[in-house]
């Protein structure tokens, strides 16, 4: 039998959690008030796909802000913010909903670049920055 070498165990850094929790909790609130904006306002006339670009926007904004502090950027709230943010341009653009569709060539194309994103070291947990 082989021995396996013991994976080292993660270092957190206090500062960087609190940081991140700070981000997190700023971005998680801005996106609830588009989503209640989006139907407390549902009646007002908004080209398609306007709220969904806003929450793309916010999702993606938040690892921009978790980027130049120095964080790693969440892969699940930038898979959000692209999928929301690339449906909506479709549903403004060619008026066309095409959620299911995008979501799993959005998903596939996240698998193809997975290796890559591993490289960068861009995504993982934000407080083993």
């Amino acid at each position: 039998m082989s021995e396996q070498t013991p994976k080292p165990t993660p270092v957190i850094d206090p500062e960087k959690a609190a940081l991140n929790k700070r981000l997190e909790t700023a971005f998680w609130g801005l996106f609830l008030i588009m989503l209640g904006g989006q139907f407390l306002l549902k009646e007002v006339n908004l080209p398609d796909g306007t709220w969904d670009v806003g929450m793309g926007l916010t999702f993606l904004g938040l690892n921009v802000a978790r980027y130049f502090n120095g964080l790693k950027m969440s892969g699940f709230t930038t898979f959000l913010g692209v999928l929301a943010l690339l449906g909506g341009l479709v549903q403004m653009i060619f008026k066309v909903d095409f959620g299911g569709a995008l979501l799993l060539i959005i998903l596939g194309a996240m698998l193809i670049l997975k290796p890559w994103f591993e490289k960068q070291a861009l995504f993982g947990k934000a407080e083993q920055s």
